[in-house]
């Protein structure tokens, strides 16, 4: 070696990989978690990631880590949880140390002692099936990336819709029979490092070797348009006119769609699932075209859906102006009694469709009252009082099947009403096309995404649901309320600008609300003026 050549320092050979890597993983992300919060864990979770990674054996699950320095009760618990879950999606059998094939179990501690008489075999590069939830996910994912405007990730629910038609199964709601839906598979993609999972609420994206394989997946599908761009006016597709005129929103012309009912994912499973699984039954049986995924707002409501071909990209969805949500007399009575009941009407009326329609199941008669916990009366006016103070369309069935049977009309008379119609898309803020207004509507993704109930809310919001808890303040009085004052801050200021108590108690009375203009009365006023405008706790 001359002089002038550079001494190598540093190790002769590389480290040699950490024997448990999906400890590692979980404790990275961990600490990753923690420190976009700015919590002090991450300096926990860094020194157990530097225990790990001293230690030289497999770890068959999270008891054994005990032994580590830095690995406490808490840090074993949270492994151990995780470690639970990924058996339940992959098998018990499924290899948790570096050492141990995808399906095979971890060499024993002889094998290990031995070395060169365990046989390693080779693993074959991961490709997910087609037609399954992984291959669906990095297809979706690798086709938005490549459109103009792609913004490099997408939310969970923009995700399941532009995913769905490439996967042979659902993923809002498991098959019947079965315990999960096509969206586990993400976690298997989050552990091979092929997708990676951000922010609250969560972003999805794919890490480098996801794009590699999304690229390549890709490469085997049919030459055609991914769906995220619409073809220009004057193209056409095998002799047929196109689907959509010019633009990136565009219209959505008569004969190229299809009336689909969307059924909540809660309306198949949880509690009380032979009932909602009879419903999917009777729905089958009328022959309704329907599908189950997950709904921000409402337990129903129609889209028109794009007729496409499975190599065209995913089908764009309009949200028609007709939502249903469906109360038993036992939900209606906990709804009720928990305070759901305004909230849900609330947003029903709020959520920008023009057509809100509540399904009450049950006619709340004696028998059936006998098992609740408030009495029949106060069911039927409850109901009552939703058609006439709020304003909303009650339609009455017998049980179940009477629901079904409602919903087939109506996705029956639905279909023939839009069948002539050109559909365009418009922002859910716009007002639409004044001249026809049930021929402007909203994308599927944007109202869904619109309406969830946990995302971040503006004051007006918290306001509204504040004002929703006093009682004889109805959903329509509220929103008469918000129109004047949008904020607390507003009606303070109002109230801060009266010189008298008695102005005070009066400042709301003549408030107009609904359709005939009534007024909001002195009671209500008076109730509010002691709610913000009193000093100190209230008598």
């Amino acid at each position: 070696m001359s002089a002038s050549e550079p001494v190598p320092l540093g190790r002769k050979r590389a480290l040699p990989a950490c024997p448990n890597p999906l400890f590692l993983k979980w404790l990275t992300e961990l600490r990753d978690e923690a420190r976009e919060k700015g919590l002090k864990l991450e300096y926990t979770y860094q020194k157990a990631i530097r225990s790990l990674n001293k230690y030289p054996l497999p770890l068959r699950d999270a008891r054994e880590a005990k032994i580590l320095q830095n690995f406490g009760d808490g840090i074993c618990k949270i492994l151990d949880s995780k470690l639970r879950r990924h058996y339940g999606e992959h098998g018990e059998d499924t290899a948790v140390g570096v050492e141990a094939d995808d399906k095979g179990p971890v060499p024993g501690r002889e094998d290990q002692k031995r070395g060169r008489g365990v046989a390693k075999k080779r693993k074959k590069p991961y490709a997910p099936q087609k037609g399954s939830g992984g291959y669906a996910v990095l297809l979706a994912l690798y086709t938005h990336s490549q459109t103009a405007g792609g913004k490099g990730f997408m939310c969970k629910t923009e995700l399941q819709a532009r995913a769905q038609h490439l996967c042979q199964k659902s993923f809002a709601a498991p098959e019947l029979g079965a315990k999960y839906t096509a969206w586990s598979a993400v976690a298997t993609l989050i552990k091979r490092n092929l997708l990676q999972k951000t922010h609250s609420p969560a972003r999805y994206s794919l890490t480098e070797e996801g794009a590699s394989l999304a690229r390549r997946l890709h490469a085997t599908q049919p030459a055609d348009k991914d769906g995220d761009d619409a073809p220009a006016a004057g193209d056409e597709e095998d002799g047929e006119r196109p689907r959509y005129e010019a633009g990136r929103r565009g219209r959505l012309l008569a004969g190229t769609f299809d009336i689909v009912l969307c059924v909540d994912v809660i309306e198949t499973t949880g509690a009380g699932r032979p009932c909602k699984e009879e419903l999917i039954r009777e729905l089958r049986r009328s022959r309704v075209n329907f599908d189950v995924r997950k709904l921000s707002v409402g337990d129903f409501l129609w889209v028109a859906r794009e007729k496409v071909t499975p190599a065209s990209g995913p089908p764009r969805e309009l949200v028609l102006d007709y939502i249903v949500e469906r109360k038993r007399m036992d939900d209606l009575c906990g709804s009720i009694i928990d305070g759901r009941f305004r909230e849900q009407k609330f947003r029903l009326k709020k959520c920008g469709l023009r057509r809100p329609i509540y399904l009450v199941e049950g006619d709340g008669g004696p028998a059936a009252a006998a098992h609740l916990s408030l009495p029949g009366g106060t069911l039927r006016q409850a109901v009552v009082g939703t058609q006439v103070a709020d304003d909303l369309f009650v339609k009455r069935v017998r049980d179940l099947r009477g629901s079904a049977a409602y919903l087939a009309v109506m996705t029956e008379r639905l279909t023939k009403l839009y069948q002539n119609r050109t559909l365009t898309c418009r922002s859910r803020e716009s007002g639409g096309d004044a001249a026809t207004p049930f021929c402007s509507l909203v994308s599927f993704s944007e109202f869904n995404g619109g309406a969830v109930k946990n995302k971040s809310q503006t004051v007006r919001e918290v306001f509204a649901r504040q004002l929703m808890q006093v009682g004889g303040l109805s959903a329509e009085k509220a929103s008469a309320l918000l129109e004047r004052y949008a904020t607390p801050r507003s009606l303070l200021a109002a109230y801060a600008k009266c010189t008298s108590d008695a102005g005070k108690e009066k400042l709301l009375s003549s408030v107009p609300f609904g359709r005939l203009s009534r007024k909001l009365g002195p009671t209500v006023s008076r109730t509010l003026s002691q709610l913000y405008s009193t000093q100190g706790a209230l008598s």
